[in-house]
């Protein structure tokens, strides 16, 4: 598994989970100026998507990477995700160097979650109650996600708050640890051994690999 994969991998499994659970059949109307409604609405409307359209997934793979784009990613912050992942690397890159890596990152994402859809197993997800966000720049959606003989696996989703007053997500933490951190932890030190247009260019390559098959056993 590549440099990149591990940690993104993850974070695409949990958001699949997250949406294959809370799924209904219908898409709804995404409030994006509720942090809480948000991130279950996105997921239901996500799977939602998947189902209605499996027959074209079936005979294109690539058709997830569509559905993503569609449904998922308007209420993903890359761009501050990339700022945040650059780090302090950020200062140093031109602007159309920044501008190249944040393209490269939400195309990266997009594949990332897009192959997490070709393995699932059915969970159960847990929603903490929400809480009142008025005033809030950032807030917590937590959520357990519960497989029988297994412990819990409790997560965080962070959501910002932009200038609009709508929220967007940007981060997931996992048992403590966040996905975030580990991603620029991991992107910062290939920026300091490679160079950023190099990081950019294995950014795109792993944009432009097509989606693969399930693996045997696995459901749609």
């Amino acid at each position: 598994m590549s440099m990149f994969n591990r940690i993104s991998q993850f974070t695409a499994y949990v958001m699949l989970v997250l949406a294959s659970t809370t799924a209904h059949s219908e898409a709804s109307e995404v409030n994006t100026m509720d942090p809480y409604a948000m991130v279950e609405t996105v997921a239901n409307n996500t799977f939602a998507r998947f189902h209605h359209d499996i027959d074209i997934i079936k005979a294109d793979p690539d058709h997830l990477k569509v559905i993503v784009s569609d449904e998922l990613m308007p209420y993903i912050d890359y761009k501050y995700a990339s700022y945040k992942v650059m780090g302090k690397h950020l200062k140093s890159t031109s602007k159309e160097q920044r501008e190249r890596f944040v393209n490269a990152f939400q195309g990266y994402l997009i594949s990332t979650y897009a192959q997490a859809f070709t393995e699932y197993t059915d969970q159960k997800v847990q929603f903490a109650p929400a809480r009142d966000f008025s005033g809030e720049k950032m807030v917590n959606v937590n959520v357990e996600i519960i497989e029988a003989g297994r412990p819990a696996i409790k997560l965080i989703f962070k959501v910002r708050r932009l200038k609009d007053d709508s929220w967007k997500a940007f981060d997931l933490v996992a048992e403590g640890v966040s996905l975030l951190a580990s991603k620029s932890s991991e992107i910062s030190n290939l920026i300091r051994q490679k160079g950023i247009d190099s990081v950019i260019l294995e950014l795109e390559q792993r944009t432009k690999g097509h989606i693969s098959q399930k693996p045997t056993g696995t459901k749609l």
